[in-house]
């Protein structure tokens, strides 16, 4: 079984703070790659790059419109992380409701 390239996996792709802040802008809708980049602190070319690797990883689509690049989301690939985090959904539930029963039997009391 082939292991789809690090840029193209999903996981990789949101690991970065720049790449998740990007998709929470896209969340409002398709923006010009200028708008994007206008809150951070960094170049055109590293916030295209940073859309490059979400493109690849199918987490955002690109159209030309005229000379301009638009952006937008496509939130299907994050289902992926989404199943994947389930499972520990339910650890987590199970560890959590045990710190309550454990806290409810050894509560102290004040006198």
């Amino acid at each position: 079984m082939s292991r789809p390239a690090a840029s193209a996996d999903v996981f990789v792709a949101i690991a970065d703070p720049t790449r998740r802040a990007l998709l929470d802008r896209l969340r409002l809708g398709e923006q010009p790659v200028k708008e994007l980049a206008e809150p951070f602190a960094m170049s055109l070319p590293a916030i295209s790059q940073h859309l490059q690797v979400l493109c690849e990883a199918g987490l955002v689509e690109m159209r030309k419109a005229g000379r301009q690049r638009l952006y937008r989301l496509n939130p299907e690939p994050l289902k992926q992380i989404s199943n994947w985090i389930v499972h520990y959904e339910q650890f987590w539930q199970e560890k959590l409701d045990a710190l309550g029963d454990y806290l409810e039997e050894n509560q102290c009391s004040e006198t």
